[in-house]
């Protein structure tokens, strides 16, 4: 027992419980203002329950959308936990049983109805509705990506399709997400439904985007020959890592040495102050990376 409490003492975990919680704010604000007036059904477990609502009105029984989506939520855990096993992580549980208490969380601060002014969406335009929920929702899965976390819910439902019926994670998240499309016929015309699946592939894009966005580091490149200064003020100062490389000029024939590092847009506008105020000579080349594996965050060794 001591084991699975010991993570509660470390700043990280507090950390991004703050970090999860904010993210899923954002993604529930999306949900309250721009999914629900409108009926928008993208492929998520929020369009799933708007659907589900809907249809549960319509044969007299009343259920909030908050609370189809904490039931939905807690079913697909349960069946993770079954079907792919306890490692799915405790991240997962806390973000999907926390989407709908802060949605009502925002019913309760800024009710729509005080947005909506003539009773239909906010923006009174489906597109437009559109854009403005898959910029919010993205921005919150890249949030959550960043910590290696997730939205839960539809990730779930995909990870169960690609365990059982072997489909791939990324073409699993796109099924399961029309699937979810395709139920809004129950309650949208042809071109609400049409609208919901442009929306569903628009929010993988934006997705990559952000998470792009968030995770982009620098790929620096130097030749010099003061390689030595340079090699300290990027582990004494930035306290990076770097590669050092011996290679020959091909038009001079001369033995060289390169150095590269990773580092973040602040620390290499320090490394090019640094190297054009010291004056040194030397080739630089650097370059966009938004995908980094291994140590890379982690401090070096004192």
């Amino acid at each position: 027992m001591t084991k699975y409490l010991k993570p509660l003492a470390t700043l990280k975990f507090w950390k991004e419980l703050l970090i999860m919680t904010l993210g899923m704010s954002v993604g529930a604000a999306a949900v309250y203002y721009f999914l629900m007036p409108s009926k928008l059904i993208i492929g998520s477990m929020s369009g799933l329950s708007i659907v589900l609502a809907e249809v549960f009105g319509g044969i007299g029984i009343s259920i909030k959308v908050s609370t189809i989506i904490i039931i939905l939520n807690a079913f697909l855990l349960i069946l993770a936990w079954l079907l792919i096993g306890p490692e799915f992580g405790m991240k997962t549980v806390y973000t999907a049983m926390i989407l709908g208490p802060l949605v009502d969380m925002w019913e309760i601060i800024l009710p729509v109805e005080k947005v909506i002014t003539d009773g239909g969406s906010v923006m009174n335009d489906p597109w437009l509705d559109l854009i403005c929920f898959v910029l919010m929702l993205s921005i919150s899965q890249a949030i959550l990506f960043r910590i290696n976390a997730s939205t839960g819910g539809l990730d779930i439902l995909a990870k169960i399709l690609n365990k059982y019926a072997h489909i791939d994670i990324g073409a699993s998240v796109t099924v399961a997400g029309a699937l979810i499309c395709c139920s809004a016929f129950a309650i949208n015309p042809f071109r609400m439904v049409v609208i919901g699946l442009i929306g569903t592939w628009i929010n993988g894009i934006a997705v990559d985007y952000f998470t792009d966005t968030l995770n982009k580091r620098k790929r620096v490149c130097i030749i010099s020959d003061d390689y030595q200064e340079i090699r300290r003020f990027i582990i004494e100062k930035l306290d990076r890592g770097c590669s050092i490389y011996y290679l020959e000029g091909g038009y001079s024939g001369k033995e060289k040495v390169e150095i590269v590092s990773l580092l973040t847009q602040a620390e290499y506008s320090s490394l090019f102050n640094f190297i054009k105020n010291k004056g040194l000579q030397g080739f630089m080349t650097a370059g966009n990376v938004s995908e980094i594996y291994g140590n890379w965050h982690k401090k070096r060794p004192e």
